[in-house]
Protein backbone atom coordinates (compact mmCIF):
# COMPACT_ATOMS: atom_id res chain seq x y z
CA UNK A 1 0.00 0.00 0.00
CA UNK A 2 1.06 3.19 -0.92
CA UNK A 3 1.34 5.83 1.93
CA UNK A 4 0.20 9.65 1.04
CA UNK A 5 2.57 11.86 2.96
CA UNK A 6 1.06 15.38 3.46
CA UNK A 7 3.01 18.59 3.42
CA UNK A 8 3.38 18.54 7.63
CA UNK A 9 6.08 15.25 7.51
CA UNK A 10 7.96 17.37 4.39
CA UNK A 11 8.26 20.10 6.22
CA UNK A 12 9.39 18.38 9.56
CA UNK A 13 12.61 17.76 7.89
CA UNK A 14 14.04 21.31 8.29
CA UNK A 15 13.34 20.80 12.26
CA UNK A 16 15.87 18.29 14.20
CA UNK A 17 14.20 19.78 17.16
CA UNK A 18 10.64 18.56 15.77
CA UNK A 19 9.05 15.23 17.67
CA UNK A 20 8.39 13.65 14.60
CA UNK A 21 12.08 14.50 13.29
CA UNK A 22 13.38 11.27 13.40
CA UNK A 23 10.00 8.55 11.95
CA UNK A 24 9.32 11.07 9.13
CA UNK A 25 13.16 11.13 7.76
CA UNK A 26 13.18 7.08 7.95
CA UNK A 27 9.91 7.47 6.57
CA UNK A 28 11.22 9.71 3.40
CA UNK A 29 14.38 7.79 3.18
CA UNK A 30 13.34 4.39 3.33
CA UNK A 31 13.64 2.44 -0.27
CA UNK A 32 11.07 0.04 0.36
CA UNK A 33 8.04 2.67 1.20
CA UNK A 34 6.07 3.43 -1.64
CA UNK A 35 5.13 7.17 -1.48
CA UNK A 36 2.60 9.58 -2.82
CA UNK A 37 2.13 13.45 -2.59
CA UNK A 38 -0.63 16.00 -3.62
CA UNK A 39 0.32 18.65 -6.16
CA UNK A 40 -0.60 20.90 -4.02
CA UNK A 41 2.11 19.76 -1.64
CA UNK A 42 4.96 21.35 -3.47
CA UNK A 43 2.91 25.38 -2.34
CA UNK A 44 3.04 24.23 1.39
CA UNK A 45 6.40 23.69 1.09
CA UNK A 46 7.40 26.34 -1.14
CA UNK A 47 4.84 28.50 1.76
CA UNK A 48 5.99 26.74 5.16
CA UNK A 49 9.81 26.66 4.25
CA UNK A 50 10.59 28.88 1.77
CA UNK A 51 8.63 31.67 2.71
CA UNK A 52 7.54 31.54 6.56
CA UNK A 53 11.14 30.19 6.87
CA UNK A 54 13.10 32.15 4.98
CA UNK A 55 14.52 28.96 3.22
CA UNK A 56 14.23 29.31 -0.37
CA UNK A 57 16.82 27.01 -1.20
CA UNK A 58 16.07 24.07 1.11
CA UNK A 59 12.20 24.54 0.14
CA UNK A 60 13.72 23.46 -3.03
CA UNK A 61 15.35 20.64 -2.15
CA UNK A 62 12.70 19.53 -0.59
CA UNK A 63 10.18 19.80 -3.40
CA UNK A 64 13.22 17.78 -5.58
CA UNK A 65 12.72 15.13 -2.86
CA UNK A 66 9.12 15.10 -3.37
CA UNK A 67 9.54 14.43 -6.96
CA UNK A 68 11.92 12.22 -6.42
CA UNK A 69 10.52 10.10 -3.75
CA UNK A 70 7.10 9.83 -4.84
CA UNK A 71 7.39 9.55 -8.91
CA UNK A 72 4.56 9.02 -11.15
CA UNK A 73 2.04 9.13 -7.44
CA UNK A 74 1.90 12.93 -7.55
CA UNK A 75 -1.82 13.01 -7.27
CA UNK A 76 -3.18 16.31 -9.36
CA UNK A 77 -5.73 18.64 -8.15
CA UNK A 78 -8.67 17.82 -10.27
CA UNK A 79 -12.45 18.75 -10.05
CA UNK A 80 -13.82 15.69 -8.83
CA UNK A 81 -11.11 15.93 -5.96
CA UNK A 82 -12.01 19.38 -5.11
CA UNK A 83 -15.94 18.41 -4.66
CA UNK A 84 -14.61 15.44 -2.72
CA UNK A 85 -12.51 17.53 -0.57
CA UNK A 86 -15.27 20.27 0.15
CA UNK A 87 -17.57 17.19 1.31
CA UNK A 88 -15.08 15.88 3.52
CA UNK A 89 -13.74 19.56 4.98
CA UNK A 90 -17.80 20.26 5.70
CA UNK A 91 -18.22 16.79 7.41
CA UNK A 92 -15.07 16.78 9.46
CA UNK A 93 -14.54 20.36 10.12
CA UNK A 94 -11.15 20.61 8.01
CA UNK A 95 -9.66 23.09 5.41
CA UNK A 96 -10.19 22.24 2.09
CA UNK A 97 -6.32 21.46 1.78
CA UNK A 98 -6.27 18.83 4.56
CA UNK A 99 -9.68 17.47 2.92
CA UNK A 100 -7.56 17.24 -0.36
CA UNK A 101 -5.32 14.97 1.07
CA UNK A 102 -7.53 12.16 3.01
CA UNK A 103 -10.09 12.95 -0.13
CA UNK A 104 -7.03 11.64 -2.44
CA UNK A 105 -5.86 8.92 0.01
CA UNK A 106 -9.60 7.29 -0.03
CA UNK A 107 -9.66 7.76 -4.23
CA UNK A 108 -6.73 5.65 -3.80
CA UNK A 109 -6.68 3.29 -1.55
CA UNK A 110 -3.79 4.73 0.22
CA UNK A 111 -2.77 5.38 3.47
CA UNK A 112 -2.67 8.74 4.77
CA UNK A 113 0.22 10.33 7.23
CA UNK A 114 0.41 13.28 9.03
CA UNK A 115 1.56 15.29 12.36
CA UNK A 116 -1.85 17.16 12.12
CA UNK A 117 -2.84 15.91 15.39
CA UNK A 118 -5.64 18.26 15.47
CA UNK A 119 -7.29 17.92 12.29
CA UNK A 120 -6.20 14.89 10.83
CA UNK A 121 -5.09 12.38 13.51
CA UNK A 122 -7.31 12.81 16.44
CA UNK A 123 -9.98 12.38 13.99
CA UNK A 124 -8.57 9.14 12.71
CA UNK A 125 -8.32 10.40 8.91
CA UNK A 126 -4.61 10.14 9.22
CA UNK A 127 -1.61 8.34 10.86
CA UNK A 128 1.50 9.73 12.57
CA UNK A 129 5.33 8.58 10.94
CA UNK A 130 5.70 6.35 13.75
CA UNK A 131 2.41 4.42 13.16
CA UNK A 132 3.42 3.97 9.62
CA UNK A 133 6.43 2.41 10.00
CA UNK A 134 4.92 0.16 12.85
CA UNK A 135 1.71 -0.20 12.12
Amino acid sequence: MSLLIDASIWVSLVDAEDRFFADAKKLLIDADASLAALDLTYFEIANAVGVKKRQPERARLLTDLVATRCGDRIVRVDPALVEASVQLAAEHGLSAYDAAYVAAARRHGWQLVSIDQRDLVSKGLAVTPDAALYP
